[in-house]
């Protein structure tokens, strides 16, 4: 009798152990196939894009404090296309924006924004969230830039300084690709060539434009590079955008690292609607010895794709 209970207990404990490894080997299964799934949703290409017109008008009428009416405009594309197969990646990112204001009182419509950069970073993986990468950047503007300035008589003037591809940026080169996810990701190439282009026609005697020499259109340089993308929500319908390039040319002055930081911040007051702050700070002593900066912000119309 006792050799039976003994025999049944030793069945049951066997029965027990082997439905709780079918319980761990059903849970590993589960999770290997979730992961496997979430893998493979995220393969190929994924697409994501934003446009936005930022509008802003102001009226003066027997206004006794002073002011001056003015009517401007903003668009802008930020659109991302990225691929992900196995062990490669490829971001894309094209950035575009044009903007325009006029004055009653000024002689001529002057620049808000002008901008177009594409960047794109190939990347095998290397360990943990490290990639062997190559990437590229290419930076200009759409239409021609001026300075302005007053005759004696007190007319404003204007004489052209920039244009299409003058300047313009192709910066690449081989690194290492850090990839936390879509919102975080920086890049370190310690081998990167960047060559700048202008049109001859703007160079000066005896002075270097935008770094390039008299009566060339090309200069090249070789230095470090490294890059910082950050998204984040700062609450709820608010999110910020945060950009970051460094450069240090090895060959000419390479304590003078060029800086360029950009900020995008987006307050969603509906699916459509936004006000949007954008910031961008430049540092580059080829283009100019000190800090350029630009600020825009209004309330504008998103749409995503």
């Amino acid at each position: 009798m006792k050799k039976g209970i003994t025999l049944v207990f030793v069945l049951l404990f066997i029965v027990a152990v082997d439905a709780q490894n079918s319980g761990k080997e059903l849970v590993q299964n589960t999770e290997q196939a979730t992961k496997k799934l979430a893998d493979s949703t995220n393969l190929g290409w994924k697409t994501k894009g934003n446009f936005s017109l930022l509008f802003n008008q102001s009226n003066f009428n027997n206004w006794l404090s002073g002011g001056e009416n003015n009517l401007s405009g903003n668009v802008s594309i930020n659109y991302d296309f990225n691929y992900k197969k196995k062990d490669w990646t490829w971001d894309n990112k094209v950035l575009a924006s044009y903007g325009l204001i006029q004055s009653r009182n000024a002689s001529f419509e002057k620049k808000t924004d002008d901008r177009f950069e594409f960047n794109s970073i190939v990347g095998k993986k290397a360990f943990g969230q490290w990639y062997y990468s190559f990437f590229l950047n290419f930076r200009t503007q759409f239409t021609k830039g001026y300075i302005y300035s007053k005759n004696s008589l007190g007319v404003e003037e204007r004489n052209q300084y920039t244009d299409f591809i003058s300047p313009g940026y192709l910066t690449f080169g081989p690194g290492l690709f850090w990839k936390k996810n879509d919102n975080l990701k920086v890049n370190l190439a310690p081998l990167t060539s960047k060559l700048t282009f202008v049109d001859k026609s703007f160079t000066l005697p005896n002075k270097k434009y935008f770094g390039v020499k008299e009566g060339e259109s090309i200069r090249y340089e070789l230095g470090f590079y490294a890059s910082l993308y950050y998204k984040l929500n700062l609450m709820t319908n608010v999110s910020a955008e945060n950009t970051l390039n460094l450069y240090s040319n090895y060959l000419e002055n390479p304590q003078n690292v060029d800086v360029d930081y950009s900020l995008a911040v987006v307050m969603r007051i509906n699916r459509y609607l936004s006000a949007n702050i954008l910031f961008q700070a430049i540092y580059d002593d080829n283009a100019f010895e000190g800090l350029q900066t630009r600020e825009i912000f209004g309330v504008g119309i998103n749409f995503g794709f």
